[in-house]
């Protein structure tokens, strides 16, 4: 009898499978412990076939890295209507952030604990991502305070800061809420909500509810 061949997939759609099991495993394993051989297996493929198609475990790593970042700002942008009023835009987007962090668990170890603390290439990766996050939560904020000002002229670097220690506090609180059995999505973004919009709706209304002494 003839050897039996198996049903040849697009280069595309393996490469995605080979993907899945490469963030599956380096999710669960961590950079350093996971295997290609192991990788292939769950994938259903041979070890050859996963470096021809991704050169080496550090492009495949990166490669990971860039789909799931792109997945998780593509969730988050998706989410936020800009007709909306910047609560609701900032509500929609924490929702999302924190819906696809707790369903993608794997995907936020890679991003937020293993591409940091894995050499530069896999930082710079990260850090891209963070700073296209930071940009659009700066965008929506710098807006809205605009508009409450009734100044298109105000300077973006006034709400700057408070877009990097929100998007900050997200990351911790998406770790927090993996870590912690029963916190939905819901939750950890209404605690943060509860955290920080009293300060923005203050900005918004043009009021400061503190100055630094001198």
């Amino acid at each position: 009898m003839g050897a039996v061949k198996t049903k040849r997939m697009p280069r595309a759609v393996r490469e995605q499978q080979m993907l899945d099991a490469a963030v599956r495993t380096f999710g669960r394993r961590g950079y350093m412990a996971a295997s290609m051989d192991e990788i292939a297996e769950l994938a259903g493929v041979s070890k050859p076939l996963v470096y021809l198609y991704l050169n080496s475990k550090d492009d495949l790593f990166t490669a990971c890295i860039r789909r799931e970042a792109a997945a998780l700002v593509a969730a988050i942008r998706s989410s936020v209507d800009p007709e909306l009023p910047a609560d609701r835009q900032l509500w929609d987007g924490l929702r999302a952030f924190f819906a696809h962090t707790a369903e993608h668990q794997d995907a936020w170890s890679i991003l937020h604990l293993q591409a940091r603390t894995h050499g530069e290439r896999f930082a710079h990766e990260v850090a891209a991502m963070r700073e296209e996050i930071v940009a659009f939560v700066t965008g929506l904020i710098v807006a809205a305070a605009r508009a409450a000002h009734r100044d298109p002229d105000l300077p973006e670097r006034e709400v700057a800061g408070l877009a990097v220690a929100l998007v900050g506090a997200a990351e911790s609180l998406a770790d927090w809420a993996n870590a912690t059995q029963g916190v939905t999505a819901r939750e950890a973004a209404t605690t943060l909500m509860n955290f920080t919009w009293s300060g923005l709706s203050n900005l918004m209304a043009g009021n400061r509810t503190w100055s630094a002494p001198e």
